[in-house]
């Protein structure tokens, strides 16, 4: 081991960092790929969900039928007249729609068109769902991507898909930064409008709506559904009681899709996941993409339905209840309802352009709005490990691999050259070679991994604790972020690198690992040393690490935004969720 008396105030590799531009730029982003069509894998076979449209008409038209001969029985007859529709048992509510329910509900379709497009687009970089913990090729039950090619490198960023730009936000190919801005930045917007609606709703009449009071919701259920789908509606007495059709799929909404959405979009976290334990290993991460989405094509199913009914029975009398809040015949509520879906449209046309135009502005933006919640979820100290069982058989592979003679050079002497280089803020600079490494004290872990684009993966690391790192080098108390640079550059030209908060790197499972399962770490996964760092997404565990400095500042690094991909794909910095 050698100790230099010389100060690495300033890394060299600096000079090497790229400035970004603050708009997308078309000619330096990812060419578009198109995906395929949706498909479902039933056994071995998959089948392409487009087969669902004629598959629901013919459906549509057999129930329809079915309903009409239904009631033209005398005893389901007398059931529809015994269970008209609506529970009786069921109170009624005397408050009507109120002022704080209309504004509600137009605030929560606001929200909810962003939460499903940004949504839609982060499931687009990795568009496959699985129910086990590992993201193995061939074990996904869903997906609108072709298999994963064999006999080449096939990375989990070759592996994203374009999206329309009126569908996605904003629909380009691999700008998951920028939708998870806006996903995460309006489901908080979203929850707090939800959290004042059941604080409304429990603290007067309106909860009596749409929670079941008694079992003849069921009866009553089953009596509307025959009675719409005959096309012979029931008499609507929404004003002052929904009946059981209505009740059932608002509840479920409201009390189960809603909550199990906020749920599993969490669960999806780093470092909660790593925080809870077994809680956390349960209810692994693909599982809860998977549950995530089935919520989420729930909502998609309720919205198309419920906007269906509004106009089939009735649109001036429901525009009436839910934007003029009166119970009358007359046209009160239909302005209200055309402006409302004006404001709709033209958001939705504007979404993507200005996220295109605007980006840097998108990035701060979320944040301000989330980025104080990302510094406390990075605060827990991640320690949940597993065990060897549960080693992904398949580890994605990512990242812009390193390109240079230097680079072949170190490969070609098996890194015997290799020298990390640990400078800046702190009282004994050091130069480490691997070997250097290698008699430091090592710590192994089993832990997963998570990716920013959605796959994870469990691994077997070994190297040197963090915690050690700092005792050796001795940061100074001006020291309060650690910069990883990489010996690889990134996609867009200049050199990768990455920041952390100094205290991130005591956590107890933070390690510069150079092995992985036993065997040293591959050069395609970041050899010869990587960083692992287990409450963070994997984009900030910078792979074939070249030097360490401890900063007080990194305005001055890069475009400013903590790393290369803060600054090129307007991630940010502080990403445990």
């Amino acid at each position: 081991m050698h100790t230099s008396s010389k100060s690495f105030a300033v890394e060299p590799l600096r000079a090497r960092l790229s400035a970004a531009d603050d708009r997308i730029c078309l000619n330096h982003w990812m060419p578009p790929q198109q995906g395929i069509a949706p498909r479902i894998r039933i056994g071995r076979r998959w089948i392409n969900t487009l087969w669902g449209l004629p598959i629901a008409a013919a459906a549509l038209l057999c129930l329809i039928a079915l309903a009409q001969s239904l009631r033209e029985l005398p005893g389901v007859e007398a059931f529809i007249q015994q269970h008209p529709g609506i529970a009786q048992g069921a109170p009624s509510v005397d408050s009507g729609f109120p002022w704080w329910l209309q504004l509600q509900h137009f605030l929560n379709m606001f929200f909810m068109l962003f939460i499903m497009r940004a949504g839609l687009q982060i499931l687009a970089d990795h568009p496959r769902l699985y129910w086990g913990r590992d993201c193995t090729p061939g074990t996904d039950w869903f997906r609108f991507q072709v298999p994963v090619p064999k006999g080449r490198v096939w990375t989990a960023k070759d592996d994203s898909v374009t999206l329309p730009t009126w569908l996605g936000i904003p629909g380009l190919r691999h700008t998951l930064g920028l939708s998870r801005w806006w996903h995460f930045s309006v489901n908080l917007l979203w929850l707090i409008n939800g959290v004042a609606f059941f604080a409304l709703l429990f603290s007067t009449d309106q909860w009596r709506r749409l929670v079941p009071l008694t079992w003849e919701v069921f009866p009553a259920a089953l009596s509307t559904a025959i009675q719409y789908a005959s096309l012979n509606f029931p008499v609507d007495h929404s004003w002052t009681r929904y009946n059981g059709l209505q009740q059932l799929s608002y509840f479920i909404t409201v009390f189960v899709a809603a909550p199990v959405s906020i749920v599993t979009g969490l669960m999806q976290s780093p470092a909660i996941s790593n925080a809870l334990g077994w809680f956390g290993r349960l209810f692994n991460r693909q599982a809860m993409r998977s549950l995530h989405f089935i919520s989420f094509a729930w909502f998609v199913g309720f919205i198309l339905a419920h906007g269906a009914m509004v106009f089939v029975t009735g649109i001036r009398e429901n525009t009436n209840h839910m934007f003029g809040g009166v119970d009358n015949v007359s046209w009160t509520g239909f302005p209200l309802f055309v402006l409302a879906m004006a404001i709709l449209t033209i958001a939705w046309l504007l979404a993507s352009p200005f996220t295109i135009r605007h980006a840097r502005l998108v990035q701060r933006a979320g944040a301000f709005t989330i980025g104080w919640i990302m510094g406390l979820a990075e605060s827990w100290d991640p320690r949940s490990e597993l065990t060897k069982h549960d080693i992904s058989p398949y580890f994605w592979p990512n990242g812009t691999m390193p390109d240079s003679k230097e680079f072949d050079d170190l490969v070609t002497e098996e890194f015997a050259g290799y020298r990390l280089r640990i400078g800046g803020l702190v009282e004994a600079p050091q130069e480490l070679s691997l070997a250097d490494l290698k008699a430091m004290p090592k710590q192994e872990q089993i832990t997963t991994h998570f990716c920013i684009q959605g796959w994870s993966g469990v691994a077997e690391w070994g190297g040197v604790a963090m915690r050690d790192i700092l005792a050796l080098v001795k940061p100074t108390p001006e020291a309060r972020y650690a910069v990883f640079y990489s010996l690889a550059d990134g996609a867009d030209g200049g050199r990768y690198y990455d920041v952390h908060k100094i205290e991130n790197m005591r956590h107890a499972l933070t390690i510069l690992a150079y092995e992985m399962n036993g065997a040293p770490v591959s050069v395609l996964h970041g050899a010869p040393l990587r960083l692992r760092c287990e409450n963070e997404l994997g984009f900030k565990m910078v792979k074939w690490i070249a030097a360490i400095e401890f900063v007080h500042d990194f305005a001055d690094l890069g475009a400013g935004q903590g790393g290369y991909n803060e600054d090129h794909e307007f991630y940010g910095y502080r990403m445990p969720i």
